[in-house]
């Protein structure tokens, strides 16, 4: 049974989910949603399952992953499916999925997942590290598990009733996702900066370039905080809310640059990862 699941990541959350999904299912092709962000017209999969797995911003999904659902069709597909991996509540985004479809094709997910993974937008909180780091995504690869199964059995699973989550999404998600791609105008350089280039090589948006050796942010932000997680000086800030100096850094130990690079315009490594980091 043919599986496609369409992902975006910014520090390999969940890309690490839809591989551990596609392991446990067999026969999937994972597509990097960015790879089709600047293909216009509608995206029909011919496959038995299809699902979209990414992370959760501000209550609800990234804005290039909102407007690639509603381009998504899954008029062929047998079954459909969501994953969102998440720090906090984020089920409402699940729920927005949901009314993406169900408003625009009238067809509602079969199955809707969230899963808890480490914190990466440090603005918002400290990152987990170490021990801590890894009981959380420890405990993440048990519900993964859990996850694949249910989606290998077909299970109808309903995003959940989740109040607080949809509260917050009305009242935060509409400003993030009208001011998220001009968050560039937030970010800025230090001197450590080495020119290395590796901020423009995984930003998912292509929204980075180098100019005079020092990046340069465009308007077509996702604020996904690649740049600034796989900066390997700790050059780049983000100045909102608590800024993020000495906040920490965060990218999923399984992620690479290699993988980033992919997800603007090829299908991910997988199973093989073994490129260099």
């Amino acid at each position: 049974m043919k599986t496609v699941i369409y992902y975006f990541t910014g520090t390999g959350n969940s890309l690490a989910a839809a591989r551990k999904i596609a392991g446990a299912l067999g026969e999937t092709e994972l597509v990097p949603i960015a790879s089709l962000a600047n293909t216009p017209g509608p995206v029909t999969p011919t496959a038995d399952r299809v699902g979209i797995v990414c992370p959760v911003y501000d209550s609800g999904v990234p804005v290039m992953v909102a407007e690639f659902a509603e381009r998504l069709g899954l008029s062929r597909a047998n079954y459909t499916f969501a994953v969102v991996t998440m720090a906090g509540m984020g089920v409402a985004a699940l729920h927005q999925l949901n009314g993406i479809f169900s408003k625009r094709q009238n067809q509602k997910l079969d199955a809707a997942f969230a899963v808890t993974m480490p914190g990466n937008f440090p603005p918002l909180a400290r990152l987990p590290a170490g021990e801590k780091c890894d009981r959380v995504l420890g405990k993440a690869d048990i519900r993964l598990g859990e996850i694949a199964q249910a989606i290998g059995s077909g299970r109808a699973v309903p995003p959940g009733f989740a109040p607080v989550s949809r509260l917050l999404k009305a009242l935060i998600y509409g400003p993030f996702a009208a001011g998220a791609r001009g968050a560039g105008e937030r970010f800025s350089v230090s001197d450590a900066c080495t020119g290395c280039g590796t901020c423009a090589k995984v930003c998912p948006a292509g929204n980075l370039t180098l100019v005079d050796g020092r990046p340069a942010w465009a308007q077509q932000c996702e604020l996904c905080c690649a740049c600034l997680h796989f900066c390997p000086v700790e050059a780049i800030q983000l100045h909102m809310m608590r800024g993020t100096e000495g906040r920490g850094r965060y990218r999923h130990p399984d992620l690479t640059v290699a993988d980033m690079v992919a997800q603007r315009g090829q299908k991910a490594p997988f199973p093989d990862n073994s490129a260099v980091q």
